[in-house]
């Protein structure tokens, strides 16, 4: 976790933040929020000077200074950020207190009310339990209904039915406190998110482009690239916009010219005049991620049948070929020899072929070497016919079963582990149109119904045995994506796969910090040609976490050197700074910035006599939001759109001021009317 400075801002968002879990994620999320939002945390575990599990590094390693400090504490604190000084210096006092440890062997009441949870504004609950963590959020929400809850859960569904119990809850207490002139009874959100969802677009987006730098909103994948200064004369790639102009000391020599940026730090969200004079400055800009290679070839029927060249064998559909052009050949010939109708001859020719027809005793000899002709052939066909029956027995029997990869697949991605994290990239990689070759020991494992249903090539095997990597044709493979959970079993599944191809790219899960930078350096000295990249899930989610509960509407944070961009969506409607306005109205340059609007709502339905009006559509049926560019500056934004902003933290506490001010204006304007 990078410990990044806390970018100057005018007061924190909440007063203190509550973090409750049993693994890495609880350890991570506590990091996050204080080291990039400098936030007060209290962190909730069962142990503090012992980890959970075996697999868990301590809290030591994971929070830095703080683990000195662990224990059975209720007023332990770790001593402020050295970075909490610079934001002091322009005008804005240290934090007293940075993170409280609790130990709690499960989150109670009593555990609960001694972390402070009347007087938080968020808390997270990452158990690695769903139960354990729906159990603490019905009483987090009964003893705070103004808490902003974020969730972990693996459930989609239950999750949903869950954030909709708990939001009701809440609006249901805030207009108690309404009622009885409460001025804060303002009901709280609930966010529920899953690990294994959140990592999915990262490490897709480390599949596809080599960078876990990938945000999902609104269903485009989006990432931040660092781009080294362009020489003269020489154009740029294109981006979607430019995040920020970096420093001098970061990319560019000391005596560059046209660095705007300079050693005071970098220049964020530049407008478009401040990015042309910046020539000779390195930027940080935003693509979007996309594959580029082969598409997937579905060859097969609709739906979950079997492929069409598979329910018969080659050589029984030549046998079947052969026998419809020998019924065909008769009935020609009967029809020339004997005068008679062609579909007359061909119905002949098939009593004839099944010998249900009467013989030929009195016809003519034509006739007679005809039916004999066809009798032959009717022995013929019975064979044909039962091994047609078998072999479309087999078929329909292994439609469930498992594809093999095709002879001929090349440019795939490799994905090694159906567990949680995998079935998610599995089902992430598949909607990009990637082909994915899986491997997974267990054939219990929770992704293998995934991978039957959408008909991906598996093999089941260990991978540690020879041939399993080869029967997935590793060294044709673009990528390897080692998910499992197991540190040992990744790396020598890479280092086997690189000693086949010493050119594939890499993505492996590694769980300790230590271990995960000493095998980056390793791989990347013996291989410099490779993209080898390390992740953790645990690093990878963290970030999302961290944003839910900073608010709903925050997707992630960009760190750009020593400061911060965060990635929000926002509905238009009802919020006065952006309902009526055209996107160049919105933009604020170094404050905030539209990406993308989601315009897949239909417009505003006339109310019918009850006065209800149509719903907009589920998210999951929206379709991609649609870049800015794809719009233009002047499209006005409707009340129904969403969009995607990309703002500091000071731009988006003014677009919160705008908001206010516009909707105060607008109420005195009508009262006065």
């Amino acid at each position: 976790m990078p410990n990044l400075p806390l970018q100057p801002q005018q007061g924190s968002y909440t007063s203190h933040m509550v973090v409750c879990g049993d693994d890495a994620l609880a350890h991570r999320l506590a990091a996050e929020l204080r080291d990039v939002y400098g936030e007060r945390v209290t962190l909730v575990v069962p142990s503090a000077r012992e980890p959970h599990r075996p697999r868990i590094p301590p809290p030591a390693r994971a929070l830095g200074r703080a683990g000195a400090l662990l224990g059975r504490v209720s007023a332990a604190m770790v001593r402020p950020s050295p970075m909490s000084s610079e934001a002091a210096g322009d005008g804005a006092e240290p934090p007293e207190e940075t993170l409280r440890i609790l130990e709690a062997a499960q989150p109670d009441d009593a555990a609960l009310t001694e972390a402070g949870i009347a007087g938080a504004g968020a808390l997270a609950l990452v158990y690695d339990d769903d139960e354990l963590n729906i159990h603490a959020a019905l009483r987090a929400r009964r003893l705070n209904p103004r808490l902003r809850l974020v969730i972990r859960l693996y459930n989609r569904k239950l999750g949903q039915h869950l954030e909709e119990l708990l939001d009701q809850a809440a609006a249901v207490a805030a207009l108690g406190a309404e009622d009885t002139g409460d001025a804060e009874g303002e009901g709280g959100t609930t966010t529920v998110l899953s690990d294994a969802d959140t990592v999915a677009p990262a490490l897709a987006g480390a599949a596809v482009a080599g960078t876990s730098r990938v945000i999902e909103a609104d269903g485009l994948l989006l990432r931040a690239v660092e781009r080294t200064p362009v020489p003269p004369g020489r154009p740029g790639e294109p981006g979607l916009c430019t995040l920020a102009l970096l420093s001098a000391s970061a990319n560019d020599p000391a005596d560059a010219s046209g660095s705007v940026a300079g050693d005071e730090g970098p220049v964020l969200l530049p407008d478009d005049a401040a990015t042309a004079a910046a020539a000779g400055c390195g930027t940080v800009v935003l693509e979007t991620v996309s594959y580029t290679g082969r598409p997937i070839r579905r060859r097969w029927l609709r739906g979950r049948g079997a492929p069409l060249a598979s329910l018969f064998s080659r050589r029984l559909r030549w046998s079947l070929a052969g026998v419809v052009g020998a019924v065909l050949a008769l009935a020609v010939a009967s029809s020339l020899t004997m005068g008679e109708d062609p579909v007359h001859a061909v119905y002949l020719s098939l009593l004839d072929l099944f010998a249900i027809n009467d013989p030929a005793v009195n016809e003519p000899a034509q006739r007679k070497v005809i039916q004999l002709l066809s009798g032959l052939t009717g022995l013929l066909l019975l064979p044909v016919l039962v091994a047609a029956a078998f072999e479309g027995l087999g078929t329909f029997r292994s439609a469930s079963a498992l594809r093999r990869p095709p002879r001929g697949l090349s440019g795939h991605v490799v994905l090694l582990g159906l567990g949680k994290v995998g079935t998610r990239v599995l089902a992430r990689l598949h909607e990009m149109g990637i082909p994915v070759v899986c491997i997974e020991g267990d054939p219990e494992a929770r992704g293998i119904a995934l991978a039957r249903r959408l008909r991906v090539p598996t093999v089941l095997g260990d991978v540690t045995q020879e041939g399993v990597l080869e029967a997935a044709m590793i060294e044709r493979a673009a990528t390897l994506l080692a998910l499992t959970s197991e540190d040992t079993t990744n790396l020598e599944a890479c280092l086997y796969a690189r000693s086949v191809s010493p050119r594939l790219r890499v993505t492996l899960r590694l769980f300790d910090d230590r271990f995960a930078t000493a095998v980056y350096r390793t791989l990347r000295a013996a291989h410099p040609g490779a993209l080898t990249r390390s992740r953790s899930v645990t690093y990878l989610a963290a970030p999302a976490f961290a944003g839910a509960m900073m608010g709903r509407q925050i997707l992630g944070a960009i760190p750009v050197e020593r400061r911060v961009l965060l990635i929000a969506r926002f509905e238009v409607r009802g919020h006065a700074a952006l309902e009526g306005r055209t996107v160049a109205e919105v933009l604020r340059p170094g404050r905030l910035r539209v990406l993308a609007v989601d315009t897949s709502a239909p417009d505003d339905p006339e109310p019918d006599a009850a006065g209800a009006t149509a719903t907009p559509p589920p998210v999951e049926e929206r379709t991609p939001a649609q870049l800015v560019h794809e719009l233009g500056d002047d499209y006005v934004l409707r009340p129904q759109d969403r969009v995607l902003l990309v703002a500091t933290r000071q731009g988006l506490g003014e677009l919160h001021a705008r908001n206010r001010q516009t909707a105060a204006a607008r109420s005195a304007g009508s009262g006065a009317g």
